[in-house]
């Protein structure tokens, strides 16, 4: 377990650091392409409750994707650290609701509503061809799927050159239904067939 836990830190250092040196032009066209790659996998689902997440360290940014699923009558909510070591909690989020600084001053929800989303899109650091996503290290969203009841649509989204042979899984790993990337969509099966 700790070779494991060593090899995770390594990768997630390498990972963060190559996302945030990516070129300007690649970025550009890495996020296009992840755009439309997330917006076909949303498209034919009925609008319901989204979880999302506000970019950090270079990730790609979904608001313009929950933004345009808002104003066609979805709702999103975004996690807000609640306790160490325990789930994420989502609230209601708008374009221009109130933000305050969460964890690691990533701005979450003032005021909104605790809900449970249907589906939640969670940031890859890194992720394998079995689904399993490496994030940063806490644990957070691993023990929000778990939690969440029934669990929602777990959709991961990040860049191709993040994709690893292997993540190591552990037994408290979540697989995610889809994940999304500039340059595929990967799905569980019993996901192709719910959208």
């Amino acid at each position: 377990m700790a070779d494991v836990a060593a090899w995770r830190r390594e990768r997630r250092r390498e990972l963060i650091a190559r996302r945030q040196q990516l070129d300007p032009a690649l970025r550009r066209t890495a996020n296009a392409a992840l755009d439309r790659n997330l917006r076909a996998v949303l498209a034919p689902r009925a609008p319901a409750i989204i979880g999302f997440y506000w970019p950090f360290r270079g990730e790609f940014d979904a608001r313009p994707v929950i933004a345009d699923l808002a104003a066609s009558g979805w709702r999103a909510a975004l996690p807000v650290v609640v306790e160490k070591d325990g789930p994420l909690q989502y609230r209601l989020w708008t374009p221009g609701a109130a933000m305050i600084d969460g964890v690691w001053s990533i701005p979450v929800p003032r005021d909104g509503a605790v809900v449970a989303p249907d589906a939640v899109l969670g940031p890859l650091v890194g992720f394998d061809e079995r689904r399993y996503r490496l994030g940063y290290g806490g644990g957070y969203f691993d023990r929000t799927l778990a939690a969440l009841e029934p669990r929602p649509l777990a959709i991961g989204v990040g860049y191709e050159f993040s994709r690893l042979d292997t993540i190591h899984p552990q037994p408290f790993d979540q697989r995610f239904d889809i994940i999304v990337t500039d340059v595929a969509v990967r799905r569980a099966p019993s996901a192709a067939s719910s959208t």
